[in-house]
């Protein structure tokens, strides 16, 4: 990793000398430059990337349906917390077998799995089934690193920043359809709509595979045919995976359980939560001291744009899974439960996410820069959350819908950027492993994130609702044994059968349902604010998106991963 404290420009200098990793001669070979065949293949990769935000989408804004229907509302933060887990855990072990054993095969089958599990999702009548489909669906996001490499290396470095806005585009359209289709299937009280859902998405899931298998036939991979199947699997970094798994697991355990239902000094949270952090701290001795080709392999970390790249889409995913679990959770609660408008509340995310994409795109392509942007991103976010925050009982409607464009603004922008500044800061024969952390980690921050959030949700809500709830409506002269399921027919939205409660009657039920929304007022504010410190951290505190470095050399005509073979001494410096 570079240290230079001289100007940016020549700690450019630096990076590029080692980043290139070609030499001089490699340049005279003729580039294949941007191909219809490369472009079919950007188009059929991207369609994955749709299918999979589609499944996880529609995990965060329809959970309270699908609980609706098979019960478990407390366990509803599994839905997109077993997603967000098996993306972390599988996206490096994946990224290093997609070198050893290419990258269709592994992409159909992963994908296959998505389908498997929308399938066991929409068919569920418990709970328990319902997380087991979302597990075996989420075993299809470990294949999500090699949608950002795949697109990148197919195309010349120079349109890099364009790739990685295709991808987001494709992700915001998935985004759209899980909350407009999602929305108008279950609006008008009609939460068991939520199983042809995942019907559709187990379809979609199914032609993404199909066009994958049909359209991507890249050439071997030089390891792929140079070394054995016995060769392949000693090469791949076993303790290192059981180290991850187990440590993310158990971490992500005790924060879940905490305040959701046991309090933090419970044997149960903190034996996970301390077992996990003790993993942690052995995987990373284990990759520094004594592995230097596995997981964190060294070449990695040989510039500080990726090292500060993965701290700052750990702190992007602490966002963006916040907004996924409660910015509409938030909406539906506090404004509507037209689950359509819901939906179109949060769409206006995804519509603002296409178009700063694009301008990111054009503007580190344009200006062969990263840093300024990131920077700018970062901004949005805590200026997102911190609105998010301010809201009460008497905020607008209308608001929202300018909300949510700066939290559109923030992922278009990070996500193209730190991608493609990730990319560039490592060897190009490493850009699978390298995207394999940069997901992993923006996954981490969301594991991380759902389980702080859910316990502060949860600690603010059981601690006012009772008595707001109850002294608005005991005080009125509701029978204190009413108030049980006055709260629930309250926060399941139904009026009708709220008044047919004993004792309930019009000036109650309005009392009550103030004091319930100020309950969740005070419970989402909680969420919004740690949600915003922790956007500040990257912004205010480190400023860690200003030491990145702008790789203007990268930007070249230079193609990673050509899908027509080319000679064996340009390929063995990384073109492989």
């Amino acid at each position: 990793m570079s240290t230079s404290k001289n100007t940016d420009s020549k700690v450019e200098e630096t990076a590029s000398t080692h980043l290139e990793d070609i030499p001089s001669d490699a340049t005279e070979v003729k580039q294949p430059g941007v191909t219809a065949r490369a472009l079919v293949i950007v188009l059929a990769i991207n369609t994955i990337y749709f299918a999979q935000l589609v499944n996880i989408v529609g995990s965060g804004s329809l959970a309270r349906d699908i609980t609706a229907v098979v019960g478990g509302s407390t366990e509803s933060v599994w839905f997109t917390s077993t997603i967000a887990i098996l993306t972390a855990v599988l996206s490096p072990p994946v990224s290093q077998a997609a070198d050893l054993w290419g990258r269709r095969w592994i992409l159909v089958a992963l994908t296959a799995c998505g389908c498997i599990g929308a399938i066991i999702v929409s068919r569920a009548t418990n709970v328990s089934q319902v997380i087991t489909g979302f597990t075996v669906g989420g075993i299809c996001y470990g294949a999500q690193p090699l949608l950002h490499a795949v697109t990148s290396e197919v195309l010349p470095r120079k349109y890099r920043a364009w790739a990685q806005a295709s991808v987001n585009v494709s992700a915001s359209l998935g985004g759209i359809y899980a909350l407009l289709v999602g929305g108008a299937l279950t609006r008008n009280q009609r939460p068991e709509n939520f199983r042809t859902y995942w019907y559709t998405a187990a379809g979609i899931y199914a032609i993404a595979a199909l066009i994958v298998a049909v359209l991507y036939r890249p050439p071997p991979r030089e390891l792929q045919v140079t070394l054995t199947t016995s060769e392949k699997l000693q090469s791949l970094d076993w303790l290192g995976y059981a180290l991850l798994v187990s440590s993310l697991t158990l971490f992500s355990l005790g924060l879940s359980w905490a305040q959701n239902p046991l309090p933090w000094t419970s044997p149960a949270v903190l034996a996970p939560l301390i077992i996990g952090v003790a993993l942690i701290g052995a995987l990373l001795v284990y990759e520094i001291r004594f592995k230097q080709d596995g997981l964190l392999h060294h070449d990695l970390f040989r510039h500080r744009n990726f090292p500060i790249s993965l701290f700052c889409i750990f702190t992007e995913g602490l966002s963006f899974y916040c907004a996924n679990n409660y910015f509409a959770f938030e909406v539906g609660t506090l404004y509507t439960h037209d689950a359509l408008r819901v939906g179109l509340h949060y769409s206006i995310t995804f519509y603002s996410l296409i178009f700063f994409a694009l301008i990111a795109a054009f503007y580190c392509s344009a200006v062969k820069a990263v840093r300024l942007p990131t920077c700018v991103a970062f901004t949005m976010f805590a200026l997102f959350n911190a609105l998010m925050a301010s809201i009460r009982t008497t905020t607008p409607e209308a608001n929202l819908w300018g909300y949510a464009v700066f939290l559109g603004a923030g992922l278009g922008v990070c996500l193209t950027c730190l991608v493609t500044a990730a990319q560039f800061a490592t060897p190009p024969g490493l850009i699978a492993i390298t995207s394999g952390l940069m997901i992993g980690m923006r996954s981490l921050g969301g594991v991380v994130g759902l389980a702080i959030y859910g316990a502060i949700f949860n600690a603010a809500l059981t601690s006012n609702i009772t008595s707001r709830v109850a002294g608005a409506s005991i005080a009125l002269g509701l029978p204190p044994t009413s108030v049980a399921d006055l709260i629930g027919a309250l926060s399941a939205g139904d009026m009708t059968g709220a008044l047919t409660i004993p004792g309930v009657t019009p000036t109650i039920l309005e009392a009550a349902g103030g004091g319930l929304q100020q309950s969740f007022v005070i419970a989402f504010r909680d969420v919004w604010i740690a949600a915003a410190s922790f956007s500040l951290v990257a912004v205010v505190v480190f400023e860690a998106s200003l030491f990145l470095v702008d790789p203007k050399s990268s930007f070249d005509e230079r193609v990673d991963a050509p899908l027509k073979v080319l000679p064996l001494d340009v390929q063995s410096k990384g073109h492989i």
